[in-house]
């Protein structure tokens, strides 16, 4: 209802009057400003101005910028510029927004009156050109010059004048718009309209701020052609300072004046940026104050300052001074380029221990020092990699007896191979915790500071270790590096190396052994206890580490020219389709080769050679003596195997089986028994031998036959199938002669053959 509602008291109603024109829980906009027009400038939306300025901002350069950037290949901002990159959508504030204390009242606002006691009011009231608001009942009251702190008051003694115990709440609604004008070197100059309570850093927000020849540093507000005050941004922007932020009325100028100057700021700063001058004598010092001051990595000894003169000929000069107090106070001119320089990371008295060491270190240097004031013992140089090796040794070793303990429940399958792994873990890892240290060499890198020249100085470390006087115990000077080296790092002479070698199946003590220099594979068995009854000394294998990484390299090499190969063949075949009769029964032929050679390339990336290294001993011998007098290596393996039972036959048979091996018995009857197939290629049939060796037709004379040759027990019998076609994968294996020679060559046996398959 419009008016006033309310019963008098002399009529003894005891229900309160009421005076409502509204529901404030339904129309309650505390905050809005205006009718929605806000931050509208000319014909264009807030939005539209900040999209333009964002879009146009990069492609925008003073002309001191593109200088700056010619003159030191870097883009330097305009420091504050960040500040003004996104203009807001718009200028109003938001919902609910608190209305400053000190906000003045004025025509426009709207006045939210609520009251309650011995009278109930519910009114929102707008402030009239005159000031003044009609409250039904209550009268009008002038509002005009109000601030919004003291409304409450105001109105509660204008009702109290007529009710008696009255509790009187003032919020407000819409408030007024003022329109302020932007002018100067602004970026986007115009006239603005804004909420009552806008001061000169929120106009300056929806206008963009300056342009590129604007200042920040002296933004002037006029009211009624005087200057009512000034701001300095670069104290707001910089440090936070808002002392100065004016508050702005409606019809206020916001001026704009051009910049007093640029100059550069780079190097080591914590803001490189283009910086403006307040004034034409501002000092270095204000100028790295805006700055952030200087990162401790900044040489403060040397500063250069380069200089525009256009009435010299050659109108650029460079100085070069420190920053202290002299050099702080240095006034700057218009143009100027300011480049702070580093340090530079030297060490004047350290002492440098790296290496083969528990830790590398950098100490200070102290006149009489020695090696071994860096290095006091030889703890000192177990490296941090062996002590992490001897703390995880328990740990892997409880987890491997944790693997058999389980293996035991269930000794079959895979199992089986998963205890062989963890025991051969535990083998692997024995002598290797810690890493040898090269006591005959170590070496003292120097510098001479007077002509740079770079000196080596070695000594012997484990001299220098065992006597603290002897003439290995160098003498060190400020800036030495002591450089500790591992037998790893550089090899030392076989004697001097340490050598653990493994050797197990039929010998009386299984394990592995330290061996001394020069000692052989017959020494690594006598360590052993020598062999026992069971012995198959045709089957002994003997695998190294070193070998295995060449097989393994020249098996990659291998794979890659058969994957050229295919390739090169597989373009041929597609390029000879063209123009043949059944096309489509070609294609489905070439997609089928091309499967198939994808299929033999992932077979044999799955190969890994072993390292073994055939003795290619006789089958008629028996006595380990005649096993060569190999000198052994660290982390040789020497396996002794008992003699099997079973010859083995794979490939093109009617049946891979593996057959009771008999004395005398050749492969031509083991091929019997095992059948050949009707695409078995009986030229290329080879044996892959116990002893490591590959038998096979090549090289054995025109009327000899491998069939005719006696297999031995642990033999595996090789029948490839027949290849009527000169693919890529034929190619390649007539390349390197055959199958026996691959498997032969990588070190691979007869479980390569499954893989292949």
């Amino acid at each position: 209802m419009t008016g006033g509602e309310y019963s008098a008291n002399s009529l003894g109603v005891s229900k309160a009057p009421r005076i409502t024109n509204q529901s404030l829980n339904q129309n309650n906009a505390a905050g809005n400003v205006g009718d929605g027009t806000n931050a509208a400038f000319n014909s264009r939306s807030a939005a539209e101005d900040a999209n333009y300025f964002v879009k146009n901002k990069k492609q925008e350069k003073s002309e001191f910028q593109n200088f700056v950037e010619y003159a030191t290949g870097k883009q330097l901002p305009l420091f504050g510029e960040e500040f003004f990159s996104r203009a807001p959508s718009s200028f109003a504030p938001l919902q609910d927004t608190p209305i400053p204390s000190d906000y003045v009242l004025g025509a426009g606002d709207e006045v939210l009156i609520r009251a309650w006691g011995s009278v109930d009011i519910d009114y929102r009231a707008t402030v009239d050109r005159n000031g003044l608001i009609n409250i039904p009942t209550i009268g009008t009251i002038s509002m005009a010059g109000v601030k919004a702190g003291e409304a409450d008051a105001v109105i509660k003694s204008s009702i109290g004048k007529l009710y008696r115990d009255v509790a009187v709440s003032v919020s407000f609604g819409r408030l007024r718009a003022i329109t302020v004008y932007v002018v100067g070197q602004a970026k986007k100059p115009g006239s603005y309209t804004v909420s009552g309570f806008s001061t000169l850093v929120t106009a300056l927000l929806v206008s963009g701020g300056p342009n590129l020849t604007g200042s920040m540093r002296n933004v002037q507000v006029k009211r009624q052609g005087k200057v009512v005050g000034s701001l300095d941004l670069y104290s707001f922007i910089a440090k936070g300072d808002k002392s100065n932020d004016v508050k702005l009325q409606d019809g206020d100028t916001i001026y704009i004046p051009a910049a007093t100057g640029y100059v550069a700021l780079t190097g080591k700063v914590n803001a490189p940026a283009i910086y403006e001058l307040k004034s034409a004598n501002e000092s270095v010092a204000s100028i790295l104050d805006l700055a952030g001051g200087m990162p401790v990595i900044a040489d403060p000894r040397r500063a250069f300052l380069e200089r525009i003169d256009p009435n010299k000929s050659q109108p650029r000069t460079v100085e070069e001074f420190a920053l202290n107090q002299t050099g702080l106070a240095k006034a700057l001119k218009n143009g100027d380029l300011l480049t702070v320089t580093s340090i530079t990371p030297d060490f004047s008295n350290a002492v440098t221990l790296r290496g083969n060491v528990n830790q590398a270190l950098r100490v200070p240097f102290r006149p009489g020092m020695r090696v071994r004031d860096l290095i006091p013992n030889r703890e000192a140089l177990i490296t941090r990699a062996s002590v992490q090796r001897q703390n995880d040794a328990l740990i892997q070793r409880n987890e491997d007896v944790n693997s058999d303990e389980n293996n035991v429940k269930n000794v079959f399958g895979d199992n089986k191979k998963q205890v062989k792994e963890n025991t051969s873990s535990i083998a692997s890892r024995i002598g290797n915790l810690i890493d040898d240290v090269n006591w005959d060499y170590a070496v003292v890198e120097r510098v001479d500071r007077a002509t740079l020249n770079v000196s080596l100085v070695p000594f012997n470390l484990g001299r220098a270790m065992d006597n603290p006087d002897s003439e290995d115990n160098l003498r060190l000077q400020a800036g030495d590096a002591i450089t500790v080296f591992s037998q790893n790092d550089i090899q030392v002479p076989v004697a001097k190396r340490k050598v653990f070698a493994r050797i197990e199946g039929e010998v009386n003590a299984p394990g592995v052994y330290q061996m001394g220099s020069g000692e052989t594979v017959q020494s690594l068995i006598a360590k052993a206890g020598g062999t026992t009854a069971n012995a198959y000394l045709y089957g002994t294998e003997f695998y190294r580490e070193k070998v295995r990484q060449e097989q393994q390299a020249n098996l990659e090499k291998a794979v890659r020219r058969l994957e050229t190969q295919i390739r090169t063949e597989n373009a041929k075949a597609a390029a000879n389709q063209s123009g043949v009769v059944d096309a489509q029964t070609t294609a489905l032929k070439l997609k089928a080769e091309q499967e198939a050679s994808a299929q033999v390339l992932a077979k044999m990336r799955e190969l890994k050679a072993t390292g073994r290294i055939s003795f290619g001993l006789a089958a008629n011998d028996d006595n380990f003596n005649k096993l060569p007098a190999l000198k052994l290596e660290n982390g040789d393996q020497l396996v002794i195997p008992s003699r099997p039972d079973f010859v083995h036959v794979f490939g093109a048979v009617s049946q891979e089986a593996s057959i009771i091996w008999h004395k005398g018995m050749t492969v031509e009857k083991y091929l019997a028994d095992a059948g050949p197939t009707s695409e078995a290629d009986i030229d290329g049939i080879f044996v892959l031998r116990a002893n490591g060796t590959v038998l096979s037709s090549v090289g054995r004379g025109w009327f000899s036959s491998i069939n005719s040759a006696e297999v031995m027990p642990g033999d595996s019998i090789v029948v490839p199938e027949r290849l009527n076609k000169e693919t890529a994968y034929k190619a390649f294996t007539n390349g390197l002669k055959d199958w026996a020679q691959i498997l032969s060559g990588f070190g691979l046996g007869a479980a390569a053959i499954k893989t292949l398959k």
